[in-house]
C-alpha cells in the first residue's frame, strides 16, 4: 500500500468566476478531502494560482494533475517537492489579554516568532504569524493559556526554490487547450 501524505499541487488557472467550483467539484468527485486551498491573481491579472493540499499516495496525486491538466480553464499543473519548495500560511490569533502582564507575555510571543500585533483593545490582542505548520501550531499552543477567543488561517501557499517555476511548458501544447481562443 502506498503512502498517503500531504501533497501540494501548484495550479495556474483562468481569473475567472466558476473555476474554483469547477477545480473543487473534481475533488469532491474524486473522493479526496481538500486540506488547503488558497487563490490569488499573479503577476498577470488574467490567471490565478491555486495552491492546493491534499492528503494522497503518489498514484492519486498522478490521476489528480493529469485531471486538472485536462480542464480547459487550466494552464499549468505542478506537484511541489517538499525539499525544493518553500509553504508559509498566515494565521491571525486574537487572544484574551485583561491584563498588562498577559498583554506583555503576548507581545514577547510575537516577538520570538517574528509575529506582529496587529489589533489591541482592553481585552484582547490580535497577532499575526507567518510560517509552516510547526511554527504556527507553537504559536498557537503557546497562545491557548491565554484563550484565544478567535482565529483564522490563510491556507497554505507555496512556492518552488530557486530558479524552479511553474509554467505552461508542463501542458502538452494544442492537446487540452481547444476552446481557449476560440471565441
Amino acid at each position: 500500500m502506498e503512502e498517503v501524505k500531504l501533497r501540494t499541487l501548484s495550479v495556474l488557472v483562468d481569473n475567472e468566476s466558476g473555476v474554483l467550483s469547477q477545480v473543487s467539484r473534481l475533488f469532491s468527485r474524486k473522493g479526496f478531502n481538500v486540506e488547503s486551498l488558497a487563490v490569488g491573481t499573479t503577476d498577470n491579472p488574467a490567471i490565478s494560482r491555486m495552491t492546493i493540499e491534499v492528503l494522497a499516495n503518489e498514484n492519486q496525486t498522478d490521476l489528480m494533475c493529469n485531471q486538472l491538466a485536462k480542464m480547459v480553464p487550466v494552464h499549468s499543473v505542478k506537484l511541489l517537492v517538499p525539499s525544493h519548495s518553500i509553504r508559509r500560511e498566515l494565521v491571525l490569533y486574537k487572544v484574551r489579554a485583561k491584563t498588562s502582564e498577559d498583554k506583555n507575555e503576548i507581545i514577547q510571543i510575537a516577538n520570538i516568532f517574528r509575529g506582529s500585533i496587529i489589533d489591541v483593545s482592553k481585552e484582547t490582542l490580535t497577532l499575526s504569524v507567518i510560517g509552516d505548520e510547526k511554527k504556527t501550531d507553537a504559536v498557537q499552543e503557546l497562545l491557548a493559556d491565554f484563550g484565544i477567543e478567535e482565529l483564522v488561517r490563510t491556507g497554505m501557499i507555496a512556492l518552488e526554490r530557486g530558479k524552479y517555476t511553474i509554467d505552461e511548458d508542463t501542458k502538452e501544447k494544442g492537446e487540452f487547450n481547444y476552446g481557449k481562443d476560440v471565441l
